[in-house]
């Protein structure tokens, strides 16, 4: 299961597209609300309303927790739950996905030490010790990150790349008229 985790002020095409593009591409994907409720407001005040709640998720199929950007990231930073997901990945070898902000949040853990990332331009200084690159999206280990809201594109096919092949993931890029 690939948990996508939401919380008031995401970034909507941060996390949008990249959830658009996995479930084209046939991966099951749960958003996550970390609210109160299920319904979860973006930086542009797009409600969304999440499949499921903090409390309804099951650690033990997780393959993959997407963290998008935002002003919700520091909501996502201050969640006990999200750093327990965060914990589970990294002592099970899952994959972690974060884009824009978020990183950031790796990079405090020391997630990213060593590694090479992207994140939107200003929060490089809290990816401690990772290797920052210019590029939209980049995978290192079990560990992608992306750019920002003009990269969620490329982040999501890559993140399908990852959980499915790059075959599927061109296929669908070419269908979608991204190239």
């Amino acid at each position: 299961m690939v948990y996508m985790i939401l919380a008031d002020g995401f970034e909507e095409i941060e996390a949008l597209e990249p959830l658009d593009i996995l479930r084209r591409g046939g991966i099951d994907v749960k958003t996550v609300s970390i609210m109160e409720t299920k319904s979860v407001i973006g930086a542009h005040n797009i409600e969304v309303m999440a499949d499921i709640k903090m409390t309804d998720v099951s650690l033990d199929d997780m393959d993959m927790v997407i963290l998008p950007g935002g002003a919700g990231h520091e909501l996502l930073d201050a969640s006990n739950d999200v750093h327990t997901m965060l914990n589970y990945a990294v002592a099970y070898n899952r994959y972690i996905a974060a884009i824009c902000a978020s990183p950031s949040i790796l990079g405090k853990k020391q997630l990213l030490s060593g590694k090479k990332a992207t994140c939107f331009p200003g929060f490089e200084k809290y990816c401690y010790d990772a290797i920052i690159t210019n590029e939209q999206a980049v995978l290192d280990g079990q560990i992608i990150t992306g750019k920002g809201a003009g990269a969620a594109g490329e982040f999501g096919f890559l993140l399908l790349s990852v959980l499915k092949d790059k075959d599927t993931a061109d296929k669908l890029r070419k269908t979608m008229q991204y190239v």
